[in-house]
């Protein structure tokens, strides 16, 4: 059975650290911890007397000061695995931590994993060929010696790259490794983790090298596992569940997250915040139950985006901007079908079809599989749909010979529906309000991937008002948008009512308008 040494790497909160390795070990596993000597040392003292007697402790033998980005990590990382290996024999698997992890899965679930497939689990890509770093510099992390930090001395930093590019100074990798890159937090079989510490014993040209990169604990271990293990004996994924904002700020989890965490399809969670009390101590208790079942749905990345994407559309910062292009024409008219509800605004444009005979889009700006005529590419993804949305338009105008044209459009789209309202032509906009029952909305979201089959009720529960919420903002956002020419029909409203508005929307006698309000199963789900 596996038994996992823990290399804890951690500068603050003490009696944190000590219910860890009390917790971990208890746990039948071991724990070797690297105490920043930033830090106090009086917070080191009370550490060390209070795990004294505990045999499945150890420390690295030497505590460095640590600095983010800098070799420093990594030395201190390769000293608690030294203790570790030293230390626990019996020890099959080496994990990565920091203080600001916590368990989300039970010891006994984490064994049973890691039993199940001979494998190394970390995170990890071609440098150069992927886009793994979002901001910032990227070649210049390897070609260039860092002898500064660039959080603490920054002008040293970027003035040192400048002069040795100057010079013509700029270094090769080491010829025989294919630089790699991820996430820090691993988890490795001890022959690879020995494999990993004779390469550094025997390949100094390799540790002269990283000792002067910028942020080697991203790049290192990534780099000799995929260099030492065969790739089939790799899964390219962290056991440690993160998220990071558009500003590459990792994301904290509080009390209310208990249940979304435990539902991912990892062990650890990083980071949890040091207010949550409670789901520091329910997750305490968790990694020692047995018996315990996890239900997994790994909704978590995509609920993340889907929240934070919220503020993308507008909601906290500046809107898009859609890039302009000629008029439609004067003389046009264009007429768009607002609904969240896809199928009924196709059913419905179907049924205008047949009583105006005028021609119809669905989903052009939202859905890849709308069928389009050939326009020279310019309809073939929805990318090019929308960089060029007007020009799209006018040639589908011109392509049905006609001045007047329905599309449906997604309520979340009101910059689009505001840059067409702005042009020359007559833009006519036509809201359809439905009703949106509990089951509806968690079908949405299964249908997204928000949640999935395997969701726990508690976190749809919690999900439910979020998206009742989005979708009733966006409604709302599109009355604020003040458009001139926007009518309305809704759901609950007699076929009579919802006629007036149609005719209008359609600029067409009240009797086929009633025709159209009258299509049987309209709003049917």
């Amino acid at each position: 059975m596996a038994k996992i040494a823990y290399i804890l790497l951690c500068h603050k909160d003490p009696e944190g650290i000590i219910a860890q390795a009390e917790r971990l070990t208890d746990g039948g596993d071991y724990i070797a911890i690297h105490f920043d000597a930033r830090a106090r040392a009086s917070d080191f003292d009370l550490i060390r007397a209070r795990l004294s007697g505990n045999p499945s402790v150890t420390f690295a033998r030497k505590r460095l000061k640590c600095g983010w980005g800098g070799w420093s990590l990594v030395a201190a990382t390769l000293l608690a695995v030294r203790a570790a290996v030293d230390a626990f024999p019996r020890a099959t698997h080496f994990y990565m931590l920091s203080g600001d992890c916590m368990p989300i899965k039970s010891a006994e679930y984490a064994h049973g994993f890691l039993d199940r497939e001979d494998v190394d689990y970390v995170e990890s890509v071609d440098f150069l060929k992927s886009d793994w770093i979002k901001a910032g510099i990227k070649e210049e992390r390897l070609i260039y010696r860092h002898y500064f930090n660039e959080r603490t001395h920054k002008w040293l930093f970027y003035a040192s790259m400048q002069v040795q590019g100057r010079l013509g100074l700029a270094r090769k990798v080491p010829a025989d490794l294919q630089i790699q890159i991820g996430s820090q937090w691993w988890c490795l079989r001890r022959r690879t983790m020995e494999a990993v510490l004779g390469f550094c014993d025997t390949r100094r040209d390799v540790m002269r090298f990283f000792s002067t990169t910028w942020i080697p604990d991203e790049t290192f271990f990534q780099t000799l596992v995929r260099h030492l293990v065969p790739e089939h004996e790799i899964r390219a994924r962290s056991l440690t569940f993160l998220l990071f904002t558009d500003y590459g700020m990792p994301v904290t989890f509080y009390n209310d997250h208990y249940d979304l965490l435990l539902s991912q399809n990892y062990l650890f969670a990083r980071k949890i915040s040091v207010d949550a009390v409670e789901l520091k101590a329910r997750l305490g208790k968790l990694y020692s139950a047995t018996g315990q079942h996890f239900p997994i749905s790994n909704e978590g990345s995509s609920l993340f985006q889907f929240l934070t994407g919220r503020g993308r559309i507008g909601r906290r910062f500046a809107p898009r901007f859609w890039e302009t292009e000629s008029s439609l024409g004067r003389e046009r008219t264009l007429l768009m079908v607002i609904c969240k509800k896809w199928h009924i605004a196709k059913r419905l444009v179907d049924r205008m079809r047949s009583v105006t005979g005028l021609p119809a889009v669905d989903y052009l700006f939202n859905e890849a599989s709308t069928v389009l005529p050939d326009l020279g590419g310019i309809q073939s993804t929805l990318g090019k749909r929308t960089r060029h949305r007007r020009a799209l338009v006018r040639m589908l105008f011109d392509y049905w010979q006609t001045d007047t044209l329905i599309v449906c459009i997604d309520p979340a789209n009101v910059e689009l529906m505001q840059d067409f309202a702005a042009d020359k032509s007559t833009v006519r906009l036509l809201e359809v309000e439905c009703d949106f029952s509990d089951s509806y909305l968690i079908g949405h979201a299964r249908r997204v991937g928000l949640a999935g089959d395997r969701t726990p009720q508690d976190v749809l529960d919690r999900l439910l008002p979020t998206i009742r919420y989005d979708v009733r903002f966006e409604s709302d956002k599109i009355r604020d948008a003040d458009f001139s020419k926007l009518m309305r029909i809704r759901e609950l409203a007699p076929a009579a009512e919802n006629a007036v508005a149609l005719a209008d929307f359609l600029d067409i006698s009240l009797e086929k308008a009633r025709e159209i309000a009258d299509t049987p199963h309209l709003f049917l789900d």
